[in-house]
């Protein structure tokens, strides 16, 4: 297997755009070899920022944005740092208003995989290409889900039904196709021997809006992050056949696909970046408070209570990581029709 954030089986792999986002200059604090900036912001602690999730809450994005803003409202990195809702398209809405406040250094949007996919999917006008990227935060593995009342008990269960009536099952996912809810079915049907264009998936708006359709056995199954679902895992609401990672993931009682037998290992990821060309001194302060949050032992236990892999980087790692990972839902997408 190919072990990356974003893993394409062979159908898949490829590349067909390039974003050409800005790395990071040090100004006032001394640049790493990366290009990101060190240490903690010498003018103190970020005052009256604003941080917008671009779907709905009680999603990923969202319980990311909102557990980052703790964080630093409680070590003192931040003050009055606030955290609000834009949904629409993906991500695209909030990806459009991020973009349109062109200079403005008080913003920033909580973003990832499924953003860059939906920018192509709905044909968004706004870019990713015309953002700052400031800091990559975590990781996180998906996970195969079934209301707890699923005829289906296992990842073989699941597999044998899918594959003798590929249309006549639904899966849902809180991201637009191009997002990971959706390409991880789509690898999977095609890691398990069913055409990916026959899948019936069901795109929700955020893991708040697709909760309820879960619970409500509206869909056959779902694929999402685990930790979006954590409580109702815990409780046996949801049932999880198995997960994305390479190893088994703590507190789940599920196996990998691989140990399932199906070959396929596939990450999500968030990140945060901000409007085009606001000042550098803006742009480090932000990531000097990012990296400053990232070093905190309460950042580490966020990490650990929410089951996230932690994948920080900022620069121009980060800019090329945004640029590889483009470049990988474009051919996707492509090779799906949908872009």
């Amino acid at each position: 297997m190919l072990r990356s954030t974003f893993k394409i089986p062979a159908l898949l792999a490829g590349a067909a755009l390039a974003l050409t986002a800005c790395g990071v200059t040090g100004t006032e604090s001394e640049a790493g070899a990366d290009g990101a900036t060190t240490g903690a912001a010498e003018a103190g602690p970020l005052t009256d920022k604003r941080i917008m999730v671009p779907n709905s809450a009680g999603g990923g994005y969202d319980q990311t944005a909102r557990t980052a803003a703790q964080v630093m409202e409680e070590t003192g990195i931040s003050s009055g740092m606030e955290v609000f809702n834009l949904e629409g398209a993906g991500g695209t809405v909030g990806l459009a208003r991020t973009v349109s406040e062109t200079g403005n250094g008080d913003l920033a949007m909580l973003m990832g995989l499924g953003v860059v996919g939906a920018s192509y999917t709905n044909e968004s006008e706004a870019t990713l290409t015309e953002t700052t990227p400031l800091a990559k935060l975590i990781e996180e593995p998906g996970a195969v889900m079934v209301p707890a009342d699923s005829e289906f008990q296992t990842i073989d269960d699941l597999v044998e039904a899918w594959k003798a009536d590929p249309g006549g099952l639904s899966v849902g996912g809180g991201s637009s196709p191009g997002g990971p809810d959706h390409l991880l079915p789509m690898q999977l049907a095609q890691a398990v021997g069913v055409d990916p264009a026959a899948v019936n998936f069901v795109s929700y708006d955020g893991g708040g809006d697709l909760l309820p359709a879960i619970l409500g056995s509206k869909l056959d199954f779902a694929t999402s992050g685990a930790g979006e679902f954590k409580d109702q895992i815990e409780t046996g609401e949801i049932r999880v056949l198995a997960v994305s990672s390479e190893e088994p993931v703590e507190g789940i009682d599920a196996p990998t696909l691989t140990e399932a037998g199906i070959d396929l290992v596939f990450t999500n990821w968030r990140g945060i970046v901000a409007p085009p060309e606001i000042e550098d001194a803006d742009r480090d302060a932000w990531i000097a408070a990012l990296e400053e949050m990232h070093a905190s032992p309460e950042w580490e236990a966020a990490l650990e209570k929410n089951g996230w892999t932690d994948a920080f980087i900022t620069g121009d790692e980060y800019a090329e990581f945004l640029t590889e990972q483009d470049e990988r839902v474009a051919d996707v997408l492509t090779e799906l029709g949908l872009a």
